[in-house]
């Protein structure tokens, strides 16, 4: 979603050159700038809820690590705070899918694939539904916080999983 962002400010840029001289520069500075994964995950989710209505994005309590609290103060009604719950957030994420939603579950990693494991398992990879699950905090990034919120077998866990795209 990083670069999904930049391509957006790229094409803001596109738009800005008919109104400044110097918008060359403005892109270099673009395509130079260095911006948090979270951060850009945050600017991109506001972008994709401008574009498409149907976006909505659930979150486990954590809306200021994950910058989903970007999103929800653009989107509201459509942002879903499900409490420190993955479970019952991808639970609730398979079900905005199955009514034709497309979910963005936000949460740390240890927490939404370890926590949830089963529920990704039975309710969103087997159906093969569309939820996006933006799992930050993955391995060892989160020293400060202790091996209660590190995870290195998150990838594993979801390479194995029918129709599982890791990114």
């Amino acid at each position: 979603l990083a670069g999904m962002a930049v391509h957006q400010a790229l094409n803001r840029v596109q738009q800005l050159k008919r109104n400044f001289v110097n918008a060359d520069k403005l892109e270099e500075k673009i395509m130079t700038m260095k911006i948090a994964t979270r951060d850009a995950y945050g600017e991109a989710l506001v972008e994709l809820g401008k574009i498409n209505k149907d976006v909505v994005v659930l979150d486990a309590d954590l809306s200021k690590s994950t910058k989903t609290g970007d999103f929800a103060k653009v989107f509201p009604e459509r942002f879903f705070n499900m409490g420190i719950a993955e479970q019952n957030l991808l639970g609730t994420a398979a079900g905005f899918a199955a009514s034709g939603k497309i979910p963005f579950a936000s949460s740390f990693a240890v927490f939404a694939v370890g926590r949830a494991y089963d529920q990704i398992r039975n309710t969103i990879a087997y159906p093969h539904l569309n939820v996006k699950i933006a799992a930050s905090h993955a391995g060892l990034t989160v020293g400060e916080d202790g091996g209660s919120h590190q995870m290195l077998e998150d990838i594993a866990l979801m390479r194995v999983l029918p129709g599982m795209t890791v990114i």
